[in-house]
């Protein structure tokens, strides 16, 4: 797909992926961007700077946004779902603790594999991601196990970000995140939809 017009991001939206990384459910969605810059192809590789400690991988499901929201119906959200996009949230745990903010955790260069965008599949509810390293299964569930499913989560956006066409929004991903080491192969997986695969590679 092309590059996002913007990338918002949903932690802590799966209630066992929350408990493998010792925090609670929130309340209401936790929020978060990643930058455009940050996007990378299918294929590209996906760069470990050198001092960043651990960096997992995290598969997510991927929506893209094909008409303008704010403060918009769940009804209305759901509507305005263009296509879905399989996406490898890769997050350095050392920088997201220390550093408070995620800018650089989440978003530094390489850290958001994208594939695909697919059509608008029937229902939002009944997706599944699968998450693979080295072809081992490592992730795997089912949008219907959201703790806030997508139209929720788009119209909570609304309310506060409009969301704009080919704006994309990460809906969180499951328990199973794991780090990535040079010469890894990690894929993402929307059943049926989308897929992303990307080589690691250790920067000096």
């Amino acid at each position: 797909m092309e590059r996002p017009g913007k990338i918002i991001c949903v932690g802590r939206n799966y209630r066992e992926h929350a408990k493998e990384l010792g925090n609670e459910v929130p309340a209401e969605p936790l929020l978060f961007f990643k930058p455009p810059s940050c996007v990378i192809a299918n294929g590209a590789p996906i760069e470990l700077p050198a001092d960043a400690g651990r960096v997992d991988f995290e598969g997510e499901v991927a929506v893209v946004i094909g008409a303008k929201l704010t403060k918009a119906s769940e009804a209305q959200c759901a509507a305005a779902v263009r296509g879905i996009v399989a996406a490898n949230d890769v997050s350095a745990r050392e920088w997201q603790k220390n550093d408070g903010q995620w800018a650089r955790a989440k978003g530094t260069d390489t850290f958001l594999p994208l594939g695909e965008e697919s059509r608008k599949p029937h229902d939002l509810a009944a997706l599944t991601v699968v998450t693979r390293v080295n072809g081992v299964e490592r992730q795997r569930a089912t949008t219907a196990d959201l703790v806030f499913p997508i139209p929720t989560l788009l119209s909570f956006i609304s309310r506060y970000i409009t969301l704009y066409p080919n704006d994309l929004v990460l809906t969180g991903t499951p328990a199973g995140v794991g780090p990535l080491a040079a010469n890894d192969v990690v894929e993402v997986e929307i059943v049926g939809h989308s897929q992303v695969r990307s080589p690691v590679v250790a920067l000096s």
